[in-house]
């Protein structure tokens, strides 16, 4: 019976130290855990942080210059685009792509020469089939809405500069300045948009460097070219953001919201 009551003691300072083994893991697992998700939400914040710096905000309003067409498909997502039409105050035309869901038309449908006030963002893609524009640029709708017959254009951007900025002169002196911006989208991947400036803003644009932060106010740009090919010549349509004014980073946010 001795023997027995020592086992049966053994059995119960073991089962204790088990006990005191297992909240000390348990206590030592959610203090391990609770660092390792303190540092994730600093990460994900900086990074959060780092992609809301990046503005990306176009609102267009015009008048449909055409159906609807099947655009492409994304995670099973289909997507139609149509040409806007957007007067300029000098009587021109500046036509965007405007690319939007089906799911989006579906809601507020939209007819060839119907006004309308679209909000989204300007997206880039490199076209690799050999036809068209290397560089294919299009206004990504997020909202469709009718509109009043008036016309509007405007882009807020912020991002990066991923090329040297280009100055030159036209013939009769005046500046220009070519520039590529990349801006991030909030899922990793950037959009590289061709941008001009003009004047003694195509002067101060030249001399920032790469990789330096800029944002601006402009309009989406819309003009034509003839492009020379082996079989002969085509005429090609390019898109680029027309810079208005530099801005400081907090002014991209704050007018987005006028």
């Amino acid at each position: 019976s001795s023997a027995a009551s020592d086992v049966y003691k053994r059995q119960i300072e073991g089962r204790a130290v088990e006990r005191r083994l297992f909240l000390f893991l348990l206590v030592l697992g959610t203090a391990y855990l609770h660092v390792l998700f303190h540092r994730i939400h600093q990460q994900n914040c900086a990074e959060v942080y780092d992609m809301e710096r990046n503005q990306n905000y176009v609102e267009l309003w015009g008048v449909a210059a055409g159906e609807p067409v099947f655009s492409h498909e994304n995670h099973t997502r289909r997507f139609d685009k149509f040409p806007l039409q957007v007067e300029r105050l000098s009587g021109q035309n500046d036509v965007p792509v405007i690319v939007a869901s089906e799911a989006l038309l579906r809601v507020c449908p939209v007819e060839e020469g119907q006004s309308l006030r679209i909000v989204g963002q300007l997206r880039s893609f490199n076209n690799k089939s050999g036809h068209g524009n290397r560089l294919v640029i299009t206004v990504f709708a997020q909202s469709i809405e009718p509109g009043d017959g008036s016309y509007f254009n405007r882009i807020l951007l912020s991002g990066a500069l991923c090329k040297k900025p280009v100055l030159r002169r036209t013939p009769l002196g005046r500046s220009i300045c070519d520039v590529i911006l990349a801006v991030n989208r909030h899922y990793g991947r950037a959009d590289y948009l061709p941008c001009i400036a003009w004047g003694q803003t195509a002067v101060q644009i030249a001399g920032m460097d790469v990789g330096e932060r800029l944002a601006l106010e402009g309009r989406v740009q819309s003009r034509t070219y003839t492009k020379l090919l082996e079989s002969g010549s085509e005429e090609r349509t390019a898109f680029e953001v027309s810079i208005m004014q530099l801005l400081d980073e907090e002014e991209t946010e704050e007018t987005a919201l006028l």
